[in-house]
């Protein structure tokens, strides 16, 4: 019969963090390898590092709050992979494109972390990951940014508003990832095909000067 993994000696004073920080690669290799989170126990993760269960307890108060602290490593790594795709960019608009291209990308490339981020109910989700946690991530922030770009170079009128535009983009980039990983089977068409119609279907809206109302709908 196979035994139990064999467990670690206590950690020494100063070694927490080297802790901590394997056990949030152990649970990342988990989340990887099962692509389910419901899947993965904190008896799973305490047995790949070689711990007791009480011992993950020290480190993060709950399930929830580990696996988002896994899932914030990749929403670093987003901004990166976003910032390195935007290069390419030819002007503005490209730029925006690009920036799309690689958030749906990145998602599909990393969906377990990406449904832990963006697509868990409020309830669930642990009390540091807020709406301020978002607005100030790099990555959001950077988006905002290029929308500004755009409006400063005359392709969107002078008078948008930038975080609306912004947040229109990513309402729809998030769109298309979160059906993608809820809806495999349905016969979509080439991914980067579609990203690119809808941002430019968005975009050529904004710069022809498409905004909401100013007040609510005449329609009954």
């Amino acid at each position: 019969m196979t035994g139990s993994p064999a467990r670690r000696p206590r950690a020494r004073k100063g070694e927490g963090d080297r802790l901590r920080e394997e056990i949030l690669q152990a649970t990342e290799r988990l989340l990887v390898r099962t692509g389910d989170q419901d899947a993965v126990s904190i008896r799973a993760i305490a047995d790949v590092v070689g711990v007791s269960p009480p011992s993950i307890y020290l480190h993060f108060a709950d399930k929830s709050e580990l696996f988002f602290a896994v899932s914030a490593r990749h929403f670093l790594a987003l901004d990166e992979a976003i910032e390195s795709a935007a290069t390419a960019a030819t002007d503005p608009i490209d730029e925006l494109r690009l920036r799309g291209r690689a958030y749906v990308r990145f998602g599909l490339d990393h969906p377990e972390p990406y449904r832990i981020l963006f697509m868990t109910r409020p309830s669930a989700q642990p009390a540091t990951w807020t709406s301020d946690a978002v607005l100030e991530n790099a990555a959001f922030a950077h988006h905002v940014d290029a929308v500004q770009r755009a409006i400063d170079a005359g392709a969107f009128p002078g008078d948008v508003d930038a975080f609306l535009v912004a947040t229109g983009l990513w309402a729809a980039v998030h769109g298309v990832v979160s059906l993608l990983i809820t809806q495999p089977d349905f016969p979509w068409p080439d991914v980067e095909v579609l990203v690119d119609h809808m941002l430019a279907t968005q975009a050529n809206g904004v710069a022809g000067g498409g905004r909401p109302a100013d007040g609510p709908s005449d329609r009954r």
